[in-house]
């Protein structure tokens, strides 16, 4: 299992959110607007992330906007979703 923290790190290091640490990051703040206030070619950024890192490939763009809700449900996706090794 994927835990929070590891994907807090990576997304930290994909987005290149250097001023932040996972820490600062609530697991159940939202993404976008006010939580960590990423936008919409982050939101591409993301898509790009799960594919490189977990072979996860988004086909539904409307489905994106339940799974990059926090990073608990982003988390929770890449655990139901992501392809063994």
């Amino acid at each position: 299992m994927i835990e929070y923290h590891l994907v807090k790190e990576q997304l930290i290091e994909a987005l290149q959110l250097e001023d932040m640490s996972a820490d600062e990051i609530d697991d159940d703040a939202p993404l976008f607007n006010e939580g960590l206030g990423l936008d919409s070619v982050d939101a591409i950024e993301l898509v790009i992330f799960l594919d490189n890192q977990y072979g996860i490939k988004i086909d539904n763009v409307g489905q994106s906007k339940e799974i990059f809700v926090s990073v608990r449900t982003l988390t929770d996706f890449i655990n139901q979703n992501q392809k063994s090794s």
